[in-house]
């Protein structure tokens, strides 16, 4: 499978990047599935991961970027062929 994503930097909380033991800086998220396919075919969401805390909370999920699964996208485009 190939995906390519967008996220916007200047959206992530800082506080939620985390220094790993190799001493390299990460940022944990989730990537679910859109409904339905946006302007620009992306059919993907990317959020910023939750803690249990924040999952119990309710509070809202952080949208970080968009992404496309190249795969799906050329399975579809195929389909598509009259022949």
């Amino acid at each position: 499978m190939l995906i390519n994503i967008n996220l916007c930097l200047s959206d992530i909380d800082q506080n939620k990047i985390f220094l790993s033991k190799n001493g390299k800086k990460y940022l944990s998220i989730c990537v679910t599935d859109r409904k339905e396919p946006d302007q620009y075919g992306n059919d993907l969401t990317v959020y910023i991961n939750q803690t249990k805390e924040e999952r119990e909370a309710k509070q809202p999920r952080k949208f970080i970027g968009t992404a496309k699964n190249l795969k799906k996208t050329a399975l579809t485009e195929k389909s598509d062929l009259p022949f």
